[in-house]
């Protein structure tokens, strides 16, 4: 059967319905508390990007774009061409681990970097409650898509890297946003985004830097696909429906769920299910991290009294994160291993806990060998895993966080969440400049002009050394 008789065309009336919110979508549409929430993940992507401007990944694809531009580069006086900008800003927003998670996946380090290259070139005052809707835009369209692709398991399980797939999306969707395209064209971007979706899984078999570079390229992706639908560039109309060279059969190998484009648009917000990362840590590692320490605080017990940890867990984390690779930095911040055993050793999964000195520490070593992991079939692919804490005194406790710290179910509080912005952000910019910073994010929603916030985010400081 041919595939358009298959398909029968059913996903385009939903991204339509997509397209359509997104454009239309105005600051009073907003619910106070998605405002804020807004803001505070604006907030958060700042300071992890600053903060990666002192790594090496950061530095070496900076080195790789061609200067002279207008567009800023953070933490710098360097400029460069817009796409530019928004591959080398992304890679500094990700390279960390410490921008947010649960969007498309990593949304904030995916579409942030594309506004703030698109910023300057506004030709009309962009305000703040103007650039908050183009956040939450990328938010809809990033978390949207990899819904209608299955969720996170599904997608992520097959083998690609959501960051890079749908973040590249999202991207194009915030900047088209921004540029206050109307429907059609908004349509024309997402799907011209389509065709520059990529990353892969293979970086976690070896702590590879490659991951580091997804939501850069995502981001220029998506700024990319805007800009080439303005020029005129049409979309592949058909690539959510059921056909050869779809997204979803290229990505999942089934038709998708296209329905979920339109699913509870204006009422379930996306980046509600998005959530901060109070550890330096992939997020899969984050919800053990609190497991152990709630069993710490309930049992009124210190590290030291801890003879072993045995974790029940999917085969989907395990293959995540089961692995310890301390040889790298990369390697280290995918391995749930290493991140509980930092928490019991230092007493905190910071960044500064994954410095080369950090990953050397001789008590780490010893550490790992008390974990023990026991993939279990049985378990869903995207469940948290069980702890199970066993005390010298052969006393045990056992608990399982369902949602990690961070997320809407146990938030961090805005007092935690400028304290982590302080901290990575004065790792680039002088102590005034971060405060002004977080007064400038703070009120931005009475702001009448933001074009200016890439600005914010330079410095003529002297260059602070690579982090290791």
């Amino acid at each position: 059967m041919p595939d358009a008789a298959r398909s029968g065309l059913r996903a385009l009336p939903h991204m339509e319905a997509l397209a359509d919110f997104c454009t239309r979508l105005a600051p009073a549409d907003l619910p106070d508390r998605v405002t804020a929430r807004t803001k505070s993940h604006l907030l958060d992507t700042l300071g992890a990007a600053l903060a990666g401007t002192r790594s090496t990944e950061f530095r070496r694809v900076r080195a790789l774009a061609a200067l002279g531009g207008a567009t800023p580069l953070l933490a710098s006086q360097q400029r460069t061409g817009p796409r530019d900008a928004a591959l080398v800003n992304g890679v500094a927003a990700h390279v960390f681990e410490l921008d947010d998670a649960g969007g498309c996946d990593h949304t904030g380090a995916v579409v942030l970097p594309a506004l703030l290259a698109a910023l300057p070139s506004c030709d009309t005052p962009v305000s703040g409650a103007d650039l908050i809707c183009a956040l939450t835009a990328g938010y809809e369209v990033g978390r949207s898509v990899l819904d209608a692709s299955g969720g996170y398991g599904a997608h992520n399980g097959a083998g690609w890297h959501s960051t890079g797939t749908c973040g590249t999306l999202a991207a194009a969707a915030a900047v088209s946003r921004l540029r206050g395209y109307d429907s059609v064209l908004f349509r024309h971007a997402i799907t011209l985004a389509t065709s520059f979706s990529s990353g892969l899984w293979a970086f976690n078999h070896d702590g590879s830097q490659a991951k580091k570079v997804h939501a850069g390229r995502a981001a220029e992706g998506g700024l990319l696909a805007a800009d080439l639908a303005a020029a005129g560039f049409c979309g592949p109309s058909q690539v959510f429906e059921d056909v050869w060279g779809g997204f979803f059969r290229t990505f999942v190998r089934d038709a998708g769920r296209p329905e979920e484009f339109s699913a509870g648009l204006g009422t379930n917000w996306k980046i509600e299910r998005a959530s901060l990362k109070p550890y330096a840590a992939c997020r899969g590692a984050h919800s053990a991290i609190d497991a152990v320490s709630d069993i710490l605080t309930e049992t009124d017990r210190k590290a030291d009294a801890i003879a072993s940890i045995d974790l029940r867990l999917s085969p989907f984390l395990m293959d995540m994160c089961g692995r310890a690779r301390l040889d790298t930095l990369a390697g280290a911040q995918m391995s749930l291993g290493y991140a509980l055993a930092a928490l019991l050793i230092f007493g905190r999964v910071d960044l500064e806990q994954y410095s080369t000195a950090a990953r050397s520490d001789p008590r780490i070593a010893a550490f790992l060998g008390r974990i023990h992991f026991h993939p279990d079939p049985q378990m869903s692919q995207m469940a948290e895993p069980e702890v199970t804490v066993t005390f010298a005194d052969n006393n045990s406790r056992t608990a399982t966080v369902p949602r990690a710290t961070g997320s809407s179910e146990r938030p961090m509080s805005d007092a935690a969440i400028r304290a982590k912005f302080d901290s990575l952000a004065s790792m680039a910019l002088p102590a005034e400049r971060v405060a002004g910073l977080a007064e400038f994010i703070g009120a931005l929603e009475g702001r009448a002009d933001c074009r200016n916030l890439p600005e914010l985010l330079v410095s003529d400081e002297p260059e602070a050394p690579v982090f290791l």
